[in-house]
């Protein structure tokens, strides 16, 4: 027994040294910056030890913008995203001949390169001197009037980033999750029909909870990618994101250490100790919540 114990952790050992050297470990050095009041990259050097940094930014104007950008891009995007792809993927598992090609059709925005979608959203959205794009020529047809979704206010560029994020995770939710109903065993549906179960009490007390670990994943996942949201902001309104006001959290955290209020790494990395405490607490309290929603069989 003790044998295959020490053959066992023999076989971890890499994964867990790779885990400690690029994750662990730098996880510690930033936690230790985050406190080094006045830290120098160059000279590695500080003047004090304390919580400047972290009461800094809690009043930096712009790290509230992005805290406020980003928990309106998690609390729109995530449950909508979900939703919409477990409306698609149960749509999809009814068209059995054809579902392999829609599945295809659905995952081409998710293998897309992110800046390539951007620019076509851009196009899309944005209202030039020549054209008022594409989504306002729609719009005129209802009598609406043009809105700058890039350039204008800022409930339109919010909107386009919602828009386009949900755009971009959807289709890799909706594979997931048709593989998950593809893996429902067809005994149950057809006990159900037998006693005469109508199609969405089925579907609630016999699809939704066997796929619930799946729907839980994706929530959990969906969290996690949408408070680490950078590049589609970027992609839409370009690098200067304080200036458009769509600034995220992880943009804060690049513009302080690299951007063009750059060179202050202790407050870059107060910044991102705080990020990963708050991603901490929301998937701690979705863990404690999924222990009654989410059903597990064998």
């Amino acid at each position: 027994m003790e044998t295959n114990n020490r053959k066992g952790w023999l076989y971890l050992l890499p994964a867990i040294l790779f885990l400690g050297f690029f994750m662990v470990y730098p996880l510690i050095d930033v936690f230790i910056y985050s406190f080094e009041e006045g830290y120098n990259s160059a000279s590695q050097t500080y003047f004090g030890v304390g919580t400047y940094n972290y009461s800094y930014v809690l009043h930096d104007p712009y790290f509230i913008q992005a805290v406020k950008n980003t928990f309106l891009l998690v609390i729109i995007t995530v449950p909508v995203s979900t939703g919409l792809a477990l409306l698609i993927s149960v749509g999809l598992s009814s068209i059995r001949p054809l579902r392999n090609l829609f599945q295809t059709i659905y995952f081409l925005p998710y293998v897309t390169n992110t800046l390539a979608v951007g620019l076509v959203f851009m196009i899309l959205f944005q209202k030039t001197p020549y054209t008022d794009g594409l989504v306002n020529l729609i719009l005129h047809w209802f009598g609406a009037g043009p809105v700058d979704f890039i350039d204008g206010p800022y409930w339109a560029k919010m909107f386009v980033l919602c828009f386009y994020t949900i755009w971009v995770v959807m289709p890799f939710k909706v594979l997931i999750l048709t593989s998950a109903l593809a893996s429902v065993n067809q005994n149950y549906y057809n006990a159900a029909r037998v006693d005469g179960t109508s199609r969405l009490r089925i579907f609630l007390r016999i699809t939704l909870p066997i796929i619930s670990p799946t729907v839980f994943y994706l929530i959990i996942t969906g969290f996690i990618g949408a408070f680490k949201a950078y590049s589609d902001a970027v992609a839409l309104f370009g690098t200067n994101l304080n200036a458009a006001e769509m600034n995220t959290i992880v943009g804060y955290v690049y513009d302080m250490l690299y951007g063009d209020s750059g060179g202050y790494p202790s407050y870059a990395s107060a910044a991102a100790i705080l990020l990963f405490a708050i991603i901490l607490t929301i998937t701690s309290i979705n863990l404690l919540i999924s222990r009654k929603h989410v059903h597990y069989t064998n």
